[in-house]
């Protein structure tokens, strides 16, 4: 039976091809992230929360709205920590953790789902090195619990660690629960500062700015002292594989010769 010949692939087919192949959809969401950037650079919208955005509706409907603004702001890498401060500052301590908390999980899948969509065909494959290739595992396989150890750990950047699961095979429901659960304490304690910002001698100020950077520097003494630890027992460890290298690798010496025997020739009668 004779194979069909393969149909020619038009300029069309080609055309689609290349513009939705993974490095373009890479390089989509490259342009997108400068132009977010670029746009939070020069016009500053999270000044809008914390000075002159006054919402009109009441209620339900202005906490819907912060979070619908909050969730775009961070898709569009504007600091959080400014932004929970500022819904505290608008609908105090309570109303504003609800808000930024809601936010939050919006621009966090916003981000997730951009990288993922953009980015994750281009980028899996470079997972090759040691560190990447068990921090992907990691997230592909307990996804909840990584990030909600990553959510609950100060210093970490959000845009990062969004983006970074994306890569993953993290499931979606295991990402917006974690994050959902494990930013309630840090976004808390900015809600309840931002609403004591107006007296910031009043002891539920110090408290709240108690909690925001005890547990950053708390962490920062431990990544620290790991690092050290991590020098002490890195110069040990490559002399001990250095000195077993050594012990086990063989003996090179020069080409061996035979030694010259000498037999006693008997005399002649």
């Amino acid at each position: 039976m004779p194979v069909p010949a393969p149909r020619p692939v038009g300029p069309a087919a080609r055309c689609s091809a290349v513009l939705f192949s993974p490095w373009s959809r890479l390089s989509l969401l490259a342009v997108l992230l400068a132009a977010a950037a670029t746009t939070v650079a020069l016009h500053e919208p999270q000044q809008l929360f914390a000075q002159g955005w006054r919402p009109q509706l009441s209620g339900g409907g202005a906490l819907a709205l912060f979070a619908l603004a909050y969730g775009l702001c961070t898709a569009a890498l504007v600091p959080r920590p400014v932004l929970n401060l500022a819904s505290g500052a608008l609908f105090g301590a309570a109303l504003g953790t609800v808000a930024a908390v809601a936010g939050t999980v919006l621009g966090a899948g916003l981000a997730f789902g951009l990288g993922r969509l953009l980015g994750q065909d281009a980028l899996r494959p470079l997972l090759r090195g040691r560190w990447l290739a068990a921090g992907d595992r990691q997230l592909s396989r307990r996804g909840f619990r990584s990030m909600l150890v990553l959510r609950v750990l100060p210093g970490i950047p959000f845009a990062v660690s969004n983006y970074g699961a994306s890569v993953s095979r993290m499931r979606w429901p295991a990402f917006l629960s974690a994050t959902a659960l494990g930013c309630v304490p840090n976004t808390a304690a900015y809600a309840v500062a931002g609403s004591q910002a107006t007296e910031p001698t009043s002891p539920v100020f110090l408290v709240a700015s108690a909690f925001i950077a005890v547990p950053g520097l708390a962490a920062a003494a431990v990544a620290w002292r790991r690092r050290a630890r991590l020098r002490r027992a890195g110069a040990p460890r490559g002399a001990g594989e250095a000195a077993g290298r050594a012990v086990t690798e063989p003996v090179r010496t020069g080409p061996r010769r035979s030694p010259a025997v000498s037999l006693p020739v008997p005399d002649r009668p």
